[in-house]
């Protein structure tokens, strides 16, 4: 079996993110896909994180109930924090041995590669996939990097953007699935304090 991992912090997660997991599970080598949702990411600011239970099950919300090439990873959950993405493929790798691991990392990710937990392991002993984000340079990525790029829809709005949107009252019911609009309201999410 050929798992993508597609690692992210999913605050929230957004149809960009569906509709790159749906052109993996369409297009590319993997047969399933799991989001492996993020505690923290030693990279980023985690001061306007949502608490990791309600990213999880935002995130398993987003998934049609007939799409049963996809599903949600809380192995983060339990392990050290922050978390590493090495010591995460690592984990599963134990727990799931008859099964092939492919991370999936947008473009950004990859361009700050060198500042992960042991990068060169994980480049060159795992085939990564990488969609583009608005701003990468892909041939130079796919040039110093054996990894396989994918020509996943350019999504040309993020997590930070719906979080701005949602703060500010904006209308994002054609960004996030309606399931997830409904969870944050009923929650009060990334509302001003």
């Amino acid at each position: 079996m050929r798992t993508g991992l597609f690692f992210g912090s999913f605050n929230p997660i957004h149809n960009g993110h569906l509709a790159i997991a749906n052109y993996i599970v369409d297009f590319t080598d993997v047969n399933e896909l799991w989001f492996v949702v993020s505690p923290q990411n030693p990279l980023k600011d985690k001061d306007i994180l949502a608490p990791d239970y309600q990213r999880l099950e935002m995130v398993k919300r987003s998934i049609p109930i007939n799409e049963n090439r996809m599903s949600v990873c809380d192995i983060e959950m339990s392990m050290p924090r922050p978390s590493y993405t090495i010591d995460t493929i690592k984990a599963l790798e134990q727990k799931h041995p008859n099964r092939t691991f492919y991370p999936i990392l947008g473009s950004d990710s990859m361009e700050s590669i060198t500042q992960w937990k042991d990068y060169k392991e994980l480049i060159y002993n795992y085939k990564i996939l990488v969609y583009p984000r608005k701003g990468s340079n892909i041939d130079a990525l796919a040039k110093d990097y054996p990894v396989k790029i994918i020509h996943a829809p350019l999504v040309d709005y993020s997590s930070t953007t719906v979080r701005e949107k949602l703060i500010t009252g904006e209308d994002v019911k054609n960004i996030i699935p309606e399931s997830v609009l409904d969870y944050i309201k009923d929650f009060g999410l990334y509302q001003t304090k």
